[in-house]
C-alpha cells in the first residue's frame, strides 16, 4: 500500500508535467505546421513530440528509476515497479484543426495498476486528478459520478477506432443501437477527456473499442475514484492494457452492457 503523502508527491510531478505540456500546446494552438500520418486517419504533430519530450524529461529527471510508456516513442522499462503512462496530446486530430477539445493525460502505474492519474485540458484550464484510495478532483474540488439510473435518460460518449474504414469491428453498430436507447451521444475525439467527464458527472457513461493504455490509464483511475465503474464490454474486469472499455456511473452500467451484448448476439458469425 502507498502512503497518501507518497502518492501526492508523484501527483505533484505529474501535474507539473501536464501544465508544462499544456503551455506548449496553447502557444502553438491554431498554428500547427507539421502534421504527419501514422495511419489513414491517425495523425501526429510536432506539438505532440515537443509535449512528450517535455513530459518525459520532467518525469525521468525526477524519478530516474521509473519506466515509461508514451505514445510517440519506444517504451523504457526502468529499474522499478513504477511505470509512467503518457499521452502527450490526446485529441491530435482536433488540435491539428483548431478544435479546442484535447488534453494531456499522465498516469503512474505500480505493478500494472494505476495509482496516480492526471488529465489536463489546456483550453478549459481544467485539471482532473486522482490518487488511489483518495478520491478524484477537478481543479482541487472533489468530484463524483452522476446519479442517473436510467439508460433512456443517460448522456453517453464514445469514439471510433483508427481502422474504421477497414475493420468491421468499428463501433458503428454499437453506436446505432445506443442512439435509440439513450438521451444523446457525443463523440468528442479524446478518450481521456471522455473518461474525466464521466468521473465529473458530465457524462453518465462511455464506451469505446481498440484503445491504447495511454488513452485510458489516467481516466480509468479518475472514474473509479469518483465512484464509477470500469469494465470490459463483457462485464469482466478492465485491466491496464485492455483495448475495449465501458465506463459509467455504475447505475447505468448493466444496461450499457446489455446493449453491447445484444449487438454481439445479432452480429453474423
Amino acid at each position: 500500500m502507498h502512503r497518501k503523502k507518497e502518492l501526492e508527491c508523484f501527483l505533484k510531478v505529474a501535474v507539473r508535467a501536464c501544465r508544462a505540456a499544456g503551455r506548449i500546446q496553447l502557444k502553438a494552438f491554431g498554428k500547427v505546421r507539421e502534421v504527419e500520418y501514422k495511419g489513414e486517419i491517425d495523425l501526429v504533430t510536432d506539438v505532440d513530440r515537443h509535449s512528450e519530450d517535455r513530459i518525459i524529461d520532467l518525469l525521468t529527471g525526477t524519478f530516474p528509476d521509473h519506466g515509461y510508456l508514451a505514445e510517440e516513442r519506444a517504451p523504457s522499462r526502468g529499474r522499478s515497479d513504477y511505470l509512467w503512462i503518457v499521452d502527450p496530446l490526446d485529441g491530435t486530430t482536433n488540435y491539428s484543426r483548431g478544435f479546442p477539445i484535447f488534453a494531456v493525460s499522465i498516469a503512474l502505474a505500480w505493478k500494472g495498476r494505476p495509482v496516480v492519474g492526471a488529465v489536463y485540458s489546456p483550453v478549459l484550464d481544467e485539471l482532473f486528478t486522482a490518487c488511489r484510495g483518495n478520491g478524484a478532483f477537478l481543479n482541487g474540488k472533489r468530484i463524483s459520478v452522476s446519479r442517473q439510473s436510467r439508460l433512456g435518460e443517460a448522456f453517453l460518449a464514445t469514439g471510433f477506432p483508427y481502422d474504421i474504414r477497414r475493420s468491421k469491428r468499428n463501433n458503428l453498430e454499437n453506436f446505432a443501437r445506443f442512439a435509440t436507447r439513450c438521451l444523446a451521444i457525443r463523440r468528442a475525439g479524446a478518450a481521456a477527456m471522455d473518461l474525466a467527464w464521466v468521473a465529473s458527472g458530465r457524462f453518465d457513461g462511455f464506451w469505446e473499442l481498440k484503445l491504447k493504455p495511454w488513452d485510458t490509464a489516467a481516466g480509468l483511475l479518475l472514474v473509479e475514484e469518483a465512484g464509477g465503474q470500469v469494465t470490459l464490454p463483457s462485464g469482466r474486469p478492465f485491466r491496464l492494457g485492455s483495448r475495449d472499455i465501458v465506463a459509467s456511473n455504475g447505475l447505468v452500467h448493466g444496461e450499457m452492457l446489455d446493449v453491447l451484448r445484444e449487438v454481439r448476439r445479432q452480429r453474423p458469425h
